[in-house]
């Protein structure tokens, strides 16, 4: 069947459609993104205004009519931390559902780690062994770590890249305090979670998933998304501790032309190196892999094994 997953993330707004039946891997067939930037949309008392919710509206109306344009039979649409911590959520799921009939799922944050763990468990086979899996996204970092497909600790930080740079890095570039600053606050978050993880040993293998995981890699050498997704892409914590200072220096205009960062991103990257390598050294983390699956396939192949089990 055509599945199609409409994802309602902090940064983006991304309808996914594979062909899909249990126990086969999903085929993308179709991808349709717009750009939002929620987390950005956010006004002092945590809502998003009634503009944020136009533009959000608009962009789920032009999602669904790709989704009809490309046969999708079964839609399943969620949103992540930008709508899930706006204080006024409820408000904006209301407005969505009256006038696109599109009901949001709002996943928890640690409900978004396990899924996607389970994008990576999948992608890397039973092999890898025991997975720690860092996500940035938009309004929050998701860190998971297990044997299995569920794993054995799961936990969301509000450190999404988006968020950290509205609330923490005003000027373009950065002053030197604001970033001291903002990494004082990243590492302090993190720190708190560590031992929850390092209770279950050492993990087997590390991976990354996330377009400010997949920049960063990409910066620092790794293959362009051009070359496929089976290439092996990698990021040392070395080369990161080298390109943090750098892009403190540089501003959102000059960041976008380092290869594999959109414009769109640009401003963002330097909060989502700080998290990175923020997240690599307290969790004494060398070198970890990007995969290519993430939340949106998790979404589908939990979908997938309901169906099969069904």
């Amino acid at each position: 069947m055509r599945l199609g997953v409409l994802d309602v993330g902090s940064n983006t707004v991304h309808l996914l459609v594979v062909d899909a039946h249990p126990g086969a891997r999903p085929l993308p067939a179709h991808s349709h993104k717009a750009e939002l930037r929620l987390a950005e949309l956010l006004d002092d008392s945590g809502a998003i205004g009634d503009e944020g919710i136009d533009r959000l509206i608009a962009v789920v109306r032009d999602a669904l009519q790709a989704a009809e344009d490309k046969g999708v039979e079964d839609l399943l649409p969620f949103a992540t931390s930008a709508v899930r911590e706006a204080t006024n959520a409820d408000d904006v799921l209301a407005r969505v559902a009256d006038e696109t009939g599109v009901r949001l799922q709002v996943l928890a944050g640690a409900e978004e780690a396990r899924l996607t763990f389970l994008a990576v468990r999948r992608w890397f086979g039973w092999s890898a062994g025991k997975l720690l899996v860092l996500d940035i996204g938009g309004g929050s970092l998701e860190i998971a770590f297990g044997m299995d497909e569920e794993p054995d600790a799961a936990v969301s930080l509000p450190l999404g890249a988006g968020r950290l740079t509205v609330g923490w890095l005003p000027g373009d570039p950065p002053a030197p305090e604001d970033v001291r600053a903002l990494r004082r606050h990243v590492r302090t978050e993190i720190a708190r979670t560590v031992g929850e993880f390092s209770r279950f040993g050492a993990p087997d293998h590390v991976v990354a998933t996330s377009k400010t995981f997949r920049q960063l890699a990409r910066i620092a050498g790794a293959a362009r998304s051009a070359d496929g997704l089976y290439v092996q892409r990698e990021l040392k914590r070395e080369s990161l501790e080298a390109w943090v200072p750098r892009l403190a220096g540089m501003t959102a205009e000059q960041r976008a032309e380092l290869p594999g960062v959109s414009d769109g991103r640009a401003g963002q990257l330097l909060a989502g190196a700080l998290v990175a390598e923020g997240a690599m050294d307290l969790f004494g983390v060398e070198k970890l892999e990007i995969c290519p699956w993430a939340l949106r396939e998790g979404v589908i192949l939990r979908r997938l094994d309901h169906m099969g089990s069904a």
